[in-house]
């Protein structure tokens, strides 16, 4: 996995069990590779049609094509395994532009999304089958390619007792909506708007660059929620869309980042103060959509995972937004590293597709059927 964060290469080694069509996860290994500076630096200028190059593009794809394997040989040297010892690798690639809402060109619908990081080079330099490019077999059948975690949430997390809520904090927000005692066609899921990456940026702009992100959420608990300002930014219109839906860097990156950031110069709000309520934006906006669904769900679990459930201020915000009878726990109370969450779930997907049992969830994308997503190097 890399994220909308661009933090870094998260590579988890996963053993997957199937016993009368239960399927198990479990982690062997899991650990996050960070990228070089330059690199993510031309990543992101990639992510921006003001900066981006179709040369560089190209050669990107390669490189982290490159570098995916190299953190695959990297892990089994830690863990002292074998390359025999495994069966596929699955490679979400690093996300540089989703467009789920089609638009017109040269009398065309159009929806589309790009996904970098060649499986070819990683399937080469590792010897190792590789599959990839999940979302766009998802849009081709008229979904938006997004959210695919949904489809594993289901089948590892749902309950006959009572319901739950998956919340996966990364880049952007998004939550799974298990109801009680639901089936596949039951399932709601969509990303609710920012997660980290705005927070990512106020923390980088507060500490002159010494910090790409709030460590331990301690600079948001030291400023307090304007509120007045908060009123404002949930007024953005992606927050009143009806789902399915799906969002990312395009519309709350940094361009979005930069322009909040300025509000608040105008408004002439303490740094603390910036960063406190842009934290209670994600956490609000996400709440806000669980919240609708608590009653006639019976949700009574709301499990966190990526990298937000590592900020406890944010984590506060949440629990405090959401109603008291609503428990809010990580995913590693039930044996799912938070962390490793999502990467663990594409290893799923990889999985499936090479069995070529389909791997999506229509009700959460919107696709029109079940199709197997994925491409392979053998």
């Amino acid at each position: 996995m890399s994220g909308t964060s661009v933090d870094g290469i998260d590579t988890a080694i996963v053993k997957i069990t199937e016993e009368q069509n239960d399927i198990a996860l479990d982690l062997v290994h899991f650990d996050t590779i960070p990228y070089e500076q330059e690199v993510k630096e031309e990543i992101l200028k990639l992510c921006d049609p003001n900066t981006a190059r179709v040369e560089n593009l190209s050669n990107m794809n390669m490189l982290l094509g490159s570098l995916y394997a190299d953190a695959v040989n990297q892990v089994l040297q830690d863990t002292e395994l074998d390359h025999k010892d495994i069966s596929l690798i699955s490679s979400h690639g690093q996300t540089i532009f989703h467009q789920p809402t089609a638009i017109t060109f040269s009398g065309h619908s159009v929806a589309s999304t790009l996904q970098i990081g060649d499986i070819a080079v990683i399937a080469e330099k590792t010897g190792i089958t590789t599959v990839g490019d999940f979302r766009t077999r998802d849009m081709a059948a008229g979904g938006q390619g997004a959210p695919l975690v949904p489809y594993a949430d289901y089948l590892l997390f749902q309950k006959k007792d009572f319901g739950r809520v998956l919340v996966n904090i990364g880049g952007i927000s998004n939550i799974t909506v298990l109801p009680k005692d639901g089936d596949e066609s039951n399932v709601l899921a969509y990303d609710t708007g920012p997660g980290n990456m705005i927070i990512d940026y106020f923390a980088e702009k507060i500490t002159g660059g010494n910090l790409s992100y709030d460590h331990d959420g301690l600079l948001a608990a030291n400023g307090k929620v304007q509120m007045e300002w908060l009123d404002n930014l949930v007024q953005h219109p992606y927050f009143t869309q009806t789902p399915p839906k799906s969002t990312g860097r395009e519309m709350f990156g940094r361009d979005y980042a930069k322009a909040l950031w300025e509000q608040a110069e105008q408004r002439s709000i303490p740094y603390e103060d910036r960063i406190a309520t842009i934290t209670a934006l994600t956490a609000s906006t996400l709440t806000a959509e669980i919240i609708r669904y608590i009653t006639e769900t019976s949700i009574k679990e709301v499990l966190i995972s990526g990298g937000g459930s590592n900020n406890p201020t944010l984590m506060k915000y949440i629990t405090n937004y959401l109603p008291s009878n609503v428990m809010v726990k990580g995913t590693h109370d039930y044996g799912i590293n938070p962390d490793a969450k999502e990467a663990m779930i594409f290893a799923l997907l990889g999985y499936q597709c090479l069995k070529k049992r389909t791997n999506n969830l229509p009700a959460a994308t919107g696709s029109k059927r079940n199709v197997v997503m994925g491409k392979i190097a053998w």
